[in-house]
């Protein structure tokens, strides 16, 4: 199967995955890593430390309780994240762009349970059975344990994609329009020289 490199329009998105994409890429994958860890800490706070779930707040939420209990900051940063799925995508080529695209599919769908939280936060408008804002989901999954839930399987394809993209094969490395990956394919670390991709 041959993989046609994508021919970019100049501007602004052609620069972020072009030259800009191993930066852009590394800060939006430090501010999802740390909102991941937000999560896993609150899941500690709450499994391990046996805090009850209104004095779970992560790290940022003890300082600035507001974080967790705002709907609008909750939806605000699914729609980031999706916004920075979307325009990185064109970097990634083969695998990695099938990955990274796994990933914007299930925040899209991350994003819609989000949505309705905002919207339910908003209004009088309830689940049948539910007195507080509820997530489809949330109907049959606590909402710590299913944002952990979504934050991990948003992550995991994220990671994987990153993981090819600066391990790809020939056919990728062609296509490539970003500088993420060695071109050469061989990588140096003190006398050993390894090889990566194909």
């Amino acid at each position: 199967m041959a993989i046609a490199a994508k021919p970019a329009p100049p501007g602004l998105l052609s620069s972020l995955n072009n030259r800009f994409h191993r930066a852009a890429l590394t800060v939006y994958m430090v501010v999802v890593l740390a909102h991941w860890a937000e999560h896993l800490v609150q899941a500690y706070q709450i499994w391990v430390l046996g805090w009850p779930r209104p004095q779970a707040r992560g790290v940022l939420g003890m300082p600035f309780p507001w974080l967790v209990a705002s709907e609008w900051m909750h939806y605000g940063y699914a729609v980031v994240m999706l916004i920075g799925l979307f325009l990185l995508r064109r970097g990634f080529t083969g695998r990695a762009n099938a990955w990274w695209s796994v990933a914007l599919a299930l925040q899209f769908w991350h994003h819609i349970e989000h949505a309705l939280l905002l919207i339910q936060a908003h209004s009088t408008l309830r689940f049948p059975g539910t007195t507080d804002p509820t997530s489809l989901l949330q109907l049959v999954v606590p909402r710590v344990e299913l944002h952990l839930f979504y934050n991990s399987i948003v992550f995991i394809p994220m990671l994987i994609a990153v993981y090819l993209h600066m391990r790809p094969n020939t056919a990728e490395r062609t296509a490539m329009a970003c500088s993420c990956a060695h071109r050469t394919g061989r990588m140096s670390i003190g006398r050993a020289t390894l090889a990566t991709g194909d």
